[in-house]
């Protein structure tokens, strides 16, 4: 099967009241996983890419042509996309040429005025090639490649003008964060999520920074029209604890285990496992059969 646009996924997620999963990638590995979790989840799939990540894998066509290759040698059946997630303009036309599937224009960072005008343009380039279009208002808490936001309540008014620009999904900050929440975290603002919902028309929206946010209030997220949950440091958190693990435990010095397709096969295993977790949790598992 062939990449696919975000759109008609997002779409039909947003009226069957399920999300889907958008998670990140980082090299082969985690790649192969998401594939793999996305098949047997029998559930469509969202592949991110940083911009630090696709310069660290060698460029956003390696990355590219990286989940086509395995799509078919994996003989994967699931809808999948390719995702550009938080690029900065000049990133984001470059992967509508290159042949992202969809894009995230981020200029929340900027004056208002600007990031709409930016974003009519990203719009126009993609959509002249049938790539789907997400951007964002309100920026989201904490850091991601160096765009860094305090995590404010997005602007209602705001949002429905961002949305009247032809986007296909907004990513709108509701007091979510990016990477591992405090303690003292407020949690997400439905009220503020409600109120963005009511003036932009059913569009999908996307919440940002799903790792650590209880399952209770994803759920109660996507009721609210919560289409698309973007999924990176739980990732990242149980790689790194199954690769800890398997070196503790001096399983490298037994043999060939320094051998790394057997170094980092917990690690992939594990991100195997919580992406399908996931994936029934935003309640995407089985919608692609």
């Amino acid at each position: 099967m062939p990449l696919v646009s975000a759109t008609e996924m997002l779409q039909n997620a947003r009226k069957g009241h399920y999300a889907i999963g958008a998670f990140n990638t980082n090299n082969l590995e985690w790649t192969k996983a998401i594939l793999k979790a996305a098949e047997e989840a029998k559930s469509p799939v969202i592949i991110q890419t940083s911009m630090g990540a696709a310069k660290y894998m060698g460029g956003y066509k390696v990355c590219l042509n990286l989940v086509q290759n395995l799509m078919e040698s994996m003989n994967i059946t699931v809808p999948v996309a390719i995702h550009l997630d938080h690029g900065e303009y000049d990133h984001a036309m470059e992967c509508i040429e290159v042949g992202y599937t969809s894009v995230m224009y981020d200029g929340s960072h900027l004056p208002f005025d600007e990031n709409l005008e930016k974003a009519k343009e990203v719009v126009a380039a993609a959509h002249a090639k049938g790539v789907s279009v997400e951007c964002e208002v309100g920026s989201i808490g904490g850091e991601e490649d160096g765009i860094i936001g305090s995590g404010e309540l997005a602007d209602p008014e705001q949002c429905k003008q961002m949305v009247e620009t032809g986007i296909d999904f907004l990513a709108a900050g509701i007091g979510n964060i990016h990477g591992s929440y405090p303690e003292n975290w407020a949690g997400l603002s439905f009220d503020r999520l409600k109120e963005i919902a009511d003036v932009t028309d059913g569009i999908p929206m996307v919440l940002h920074g799903g790792s650590g946010i209880p399952l209770d209030q994803i759920q109660k997220a996507i009721s609210l029209g919560v289409s698309k949950i973007n999924v990176n440091t739980e990732c990242q958190e149980v790689f790194a604890a199954a690769t800890r693990k398997y070196i503790e435990e001096e399983k490298d010095l037994q043999g060939k285990g320094f051998d790394p397709r057997k170094l980092l096969a917990p690690g992939t295993d594990a991100v195997v496992e919580l992406v399908k977790q996931r994936m029934e949790w935003f309640g995407s598992t089985g919608k692609a059969e």
